[in-house]
């Protein structure tokens, strides 16, 4: 029996090189993404060797004189003794192992809680946005929901420190109707909606950018055909819109699973003031390592912390991605 002939391989194509014409032709595009490749290099990879520091006993120290590296940091850095696994196993000490699992509970509650509502409300702002007929009122809204982006949370807990706090604004008025005092910096039930506001009230203008981006772009002849066939603004939006938007969405998405362990540090830091009766409810991952920075503890204990954040953040990351991949590959991150 003869052997099967076997079909002819494809010749591989040639790999692609940047030339200098291809340079020079890109050179626009080069130029913008410069400084956020900089940026990127500077704070995001040049600080890279340091999560070293999550397995050693980290001391600072004085370098010799004669010692090839001067830079106190980078010198204890290396000869810090190595300790291992010593600086996680703090996280989960009987006497921690509360406190880690309340930072680990607040953290991730309250991002799901992020992730659902702010997706919904930046995506009906854009659709209501988009919907509007008098563009500058369009515009005049859009930018009024995108202003909070740019203010500091530190201006904002003042804010609310002058209205909620003790003899602030809202109790004065509690006050002279005969009404009880709004304690928010005693109890802990107001929190969750504090956050959900504050978070709502900052990012969902700028988060809905994107999403009004896309909508713009949809051939507004789906629309009238839909509108021929008799639908409503709702069905539209579930029939036309809505699956324009998936795409973009799902990435979002992936990338907001991925930060589910980090949060908003300024946010969590400042609103509640440093009150420790509601402690319980507003410290998160991040708080927690700035305390342990500020107090005497070792290093590597922080430094353990935030190494978990970043493999946790992106275990998530690939396996959200995997799941889509093998769903809607289309939708993938890569």
């Amino acid at each position: 029996m003869l052997n099967a002939i076997k079909p002819p391989k494809p010749p591989k194509e040639p790999r692609r090189r940047w030339t200098k014409d291809a340079v020079v032709s890109n050179l626009a595009y080069l130029t913008m993404v410069l400084p956020g490749a900089i940026w990127l290099i500077l704070f995001a990879y040049l600080p890279m060797p340091g999560i070293v520091m999550a397995f050693k006993d980290y001391r600072l120290q004085r370098p010799p004189e004669d010692y090839w590296i001067q830079n106190r940091f980078i010198y204890s850095l290396i000869e810090s003794p190595w300790v291992g696994l010593e600086n996680f196993r703090y996280l989960v000490l009987p006497t921690n192992l509360s406190n880690t699992i309340m930072f680990v509970r607040n953290t991730v509650l309250y991002n799901l809680l992020f992730i659902v509502a702010g997706l919904i409300c930046s995506i009906a702002l854009a659709v209501i946005i988009y919907e509007l007929t008098n563009r500058f009122w369009a515009k005049l809204y859009h930018s009024i929901f995108f202003l909070p982006f740019f203010i500091s949370w530190v201006v904002v807990a003042y804010v609310v420190f002058a209205l909620a706090n003790h003899s602030g604004i809202i109790n004065t008025a509690l006050a002279a109707w005969n009404l009880p005092p709004l304690e928010i910096y005693k109890e802990k039930i107001w929190w969750p909606f504090i956050f959900l506001l504050g978070n709502l009230w900052k990012y969902t203008g700028y988060s809905s950018i994107l999403y009004l981006a896309i909508i713009t772009g949809i051939d507004r002849q789906l629309y009238e055909a839909a509108a021929i066939d008799g639908a409503s603004k709702w069905q539209q939006f579930w029939n036309v819109t809505l699956p324009h938007l998936v795409p973009t969405i799902v990435i979002l998405q992936i990338l907001a699973v991925g930060r589910i362990f980090g949060s908003d540090f300024d946010m969590f830091y400042t609103l509640p003031a440093g009150s420790v009766f509601v402690r319980d409810v507003t410290t998160t991952i991040d708080v927690y390592v700035f305390n342990m920075l500020r107090s005497t503890a070792p290093l590597g204990y922080p430094a353990a912390v935030a190494f978990v954040q970043s493999v946790v953040g992106f275990v998530l990351i690939i396996v959200t991605n995997y799941i889509v991949r093998k769903t809607r590959p289309e939708m993938a991150l890569f």
